[in-house]
């Protein structure tokens, strides 16, 4: 068996309807995934298909926690995650994925493996900047951060993070 095995949906022998599945993804997924990023998880997937007579919609529902690390302090950092993501998957002559909304897969497929999707819409809940809130860094690290670029005056102003500067414990 494959390491998303798993994750696929037997498209062809579903009967017209509603049809839920559940995933759990955790470390091990993003690990199979040579996903570096994401340290660990505990994410739950929700999956509603809905077959009419000749389209399926996905409906991914992914809700829970994943730890990377932060941008500031670089200690591990739990992010709850809460995303959606709607797909509506038909058969066709070739194989074509050139809309975010639509995948076109060939008659000849009789599964389809939601496994990247899962990741994709994982990963993407994930913000652009993960730091802990004020005052919850690594105290040594915040200490080192605030030394070493106020030290440096050689670097322009423009150039540094000013989330940086800021002290990250907190005012009495």
């Amino acid at each position: 068996m494959g390491k998303f095995s798993d994750y696929k949906l037997m498209l062809k022998s579903l009967p017209l309807g509603k049809h839920h599945f559940e995933y759990h993804l955790d470390k091990q997924f993003f690990i199979n995934m040579e996903n570096a990023d994401v340290r660990d998880a505990d994410v739950k997937v929700d999956l509603e298909v809905n077959h009419s007579n000749d389209a399926y919609q996905l409906s991914f529902h992914l809700t829970g926690t994943e730890t990377v690390l932060c941008d500031r302090c670089l200690d591990e950092l739990p992010l709850d995650i809460d995303a959606t993501y709607d797909l509506t998957v038909k058969y066709g002559d070739d194989y074509d994925n050139e809309s975010d909304t639509l995948l076109i897969i060939p008659e000849s497929d009789n599964y389809l493996n939601v496994a990247y999707m899962i990741y994709d819409t994982a990963v993407l809940a994930i913000p652009p900047r993960h730091v802990h809130p004020l005052g919850k860094c690594n105290r040594a690290m915040s200490a080192l951060n605030k030394k070493y670029l106020v030290k440096d005056e050689n670097e322009d102003a423009e150039d540094i993070d000013a989330d940086l500067l800021i002290s990250d414990q907190p005012e009495d």
